[in-house]
């Protein structure tokens, strides 16, 4: 029998493998703390919704998927001062 596949579990794990790479990035420019933020913000939105699907009630459900959310916020914002903080290479023309 074939599994349906989860859209919400796979993209968040996609997501989670591009925030792994971005962070590799950051440690290569020498920006340790941005990356360690990231990676572990970035990382647990995955975990939370992996952990939702186990859920013990749909309240409980709901509430991992809020601490997901919020997470996704966190790394919206830690994405927006990575992008600040890069020269912007376009003005040199």
């Amino acid at each position: 029998m074939e599994t349906a596949r989860n859209e919400m579990v796979a993209l968040s794990q996609e997501y989670a493998l591009m925030i792994i790479d971005c962070t590799e990035e950051l440690v290569a420019l020498r920006k340790y703390v941005i990356a360690k933020q990231l990676l572990q913000s970035g990382t647990s939105i995955a975990a939370n919704i992996h952990e939702a699907q186990s859920a013990e009630s749909r309240a409980d459900f709901i509430y991992k998927l809020k601490i997901a959310h919020n997470e996704v916020r966190e790394r919206e914002y830690g994405l927006k001062r990575v992008k600040a903080s890069k020269p912007n290479h376009s003005s040199t023309t």
